[in-house]
């Protein structure tokens, strides 16, 4: 029996369009007979590595308003809650990033993650103190203060230095990125369907 394609998700909180990403890459590799395996991580030292001290969107002013009304029409044609801008942007993801990365191999990864981007997004909530990412792991049905302060333990700083090095010797530079299993990088909410058609086989002639 043939080994089911994994296609990684790389994330970062802060992200508008890891945001629409998150809430359609499980339903869309489903349908592609793909595993997902999400990967959280920050940006934001990629960025620097760059030049950059915030987001190219703040940076290019007309491209953020640009970014800002697409993000809204793709929230309204995925069916998602209208877009509700969060006071700052790119928002502080640290602790929820750690988050995320203490709990990478645990089942909630997954409905946190899409909540922290809903809070973000949809709700227009800051996710930047440990105290609103401990209300979402609470609203999960988890002990959010032990989970913030586990995942603030030197081992998982660690493991997230780690993740950032990993991405960026990937050839990570922004996200959402999606990597298939033979290390093809797909970049934006966009090419998301183009990189699950890639990890099944289906790639254009003259390309392996």
């Amino acid at each position: 029996m043939a080994r089911q394609p994994i296609l990684e998700f790389w994330y970062e909180f802060a992200s508008t369009y890891s945001y629409l990403a998150a809430m359609r890459v499980e339903a869309a590799a489903a349908e592609a007979g793909v595993a997902v395996r999400w990967r959280p991580f920050l940006v934001g030292p990629l960025f620097a590595s760059q030049g950059w001290t915030t987001s190219p969107f703040n940076l290019y002013p007309a491209k953020g308003k640009n970014m800002w009304r697409d993000v809204e029409r793709e929230a309204a044609r995925l069916g998602l809650p209208p877009l509700t801008r969060p006071a700052q942007f790119p928002q502080n993801s640290l602790s929820a990033v750690r988050v995320a990365v203490y709990g990478q191999d645990q089942d909630w990864l997954v409905p946190f993650s899409k909540a922290v981007f809903t809070a973000s997004f949809a709700e227009g909530r800051s996710i930047a103190e440990p105290a609103a990412v401990v209300e979402i792991l609470d609203s999960l049905g988890l002990d959010g203060t032990q989970t913030v302060r586990a995942a603030a333990a030197e081992a998982n700083k660690t493991k997230l230095r780690v993740s950032v090095e990993e991405a960026r010797s990937r050839g990570i530079y922004g996200a959402p990125t999606f990597l298939a299993d033979d290390g093809e990088l797909f970049w934006g909410n966009d090419r998301l369907d183009l990189a699950l058609a890639w990890a099944t086989g289906d790639r254009p002639k003259g390309l392996r």
